[in-house]
């Protein structure tokens, strides 16, 4: 299969358990909650997406036809050095495509490989970290992995309904918007109040990182 790549880039982790780690974002074009287009976000499963998952036009972003192809610009976004190598697979929705082969091809590369996914989709084996961030109205089929990290707060996805599921990790990602601060503030009293949960802030952002 070919893969829709939006864009590839190195950076530093921003959210979540690998906060401030160096890595590639390899972020796929698509996802299955959402068109990506304004006039449909009003319908959309996620309609808080803050992110631009729609062509090709990103940096490094395009039309790859092997898996190996795109493996070797993954390799070529982190550099030389062989040490720590780490790839974020995001969206959109990375489970439309991500599959063996392209897990093979980065394993290949020495890459440690990362998904950030909305959990419905199957997850393919050999992943080395798995982050759902599940979204309220949605049938989520992935419900272990490494970190559960949800956007709070959304009405109908209140934090209780994914404690008992089986991650490492739980975090709450406060809501971006025009009521960001006063996200933040709900997130953090729920998670002084409910401890299994942990504040996951996006500091990427915030240190003005892609």
């Amino acid at each position: 299969m070919s893969y829709a790549v939006k864009e590839l880039y190195v950076t530093l982790q921003g959210e979540g358990a690998h906060t401030g780690r160096r890595a590639v974002f390899l972020r796929f074009a698509g996802c299955n909650l959402w068109t990506g287009r304004e006039q449909d976000r009003a319908d959309a499963a996620c309609n808080f997406c803050d992110t631009d998952f729609v062509g090709l036009d990103g940096p490094g972003g395009g039309r790859f036809a092997e898996a190996t192809e795109l493996a070797d610009a993954v390799e070529r976004a982190w550099g030389a050095s062989r040490d720590h190598r780490y790839v974020v697979c995001t969206g959109g929705e990375p489970l439309l495509q991500l599959n063996d082969e392209l897990i093979a091809a980065l394993h290949a590369k020495g890459f440690e490989v990362g998904v950030e996914t909305n959990g419905t989709q199957p997850a393919p084996a050999g992943l080395d970290w798995i982050c759902v961030s599940p979204k309220a109205d949605t049938e989520i089929r992935l419900k272990s992995g490494s970190e559960l990290k949800l956007v709070y707060p959304q009405p109908l996805a209140p934090p209780e309904r994914f404690e008992s599921w089986a991650f490492d990790y739980f975090f709450l990602q406060p809501m971006d918007g025009p009521a960001q601060a006063e996200n933040i503030r709900a997130a953090t009293a729920y998670c002084l109040a409910h401890p299994q949960w942990r504040l996951s802030l996006q500091t990427h952002k915030l240190i003005g990182l892609p």
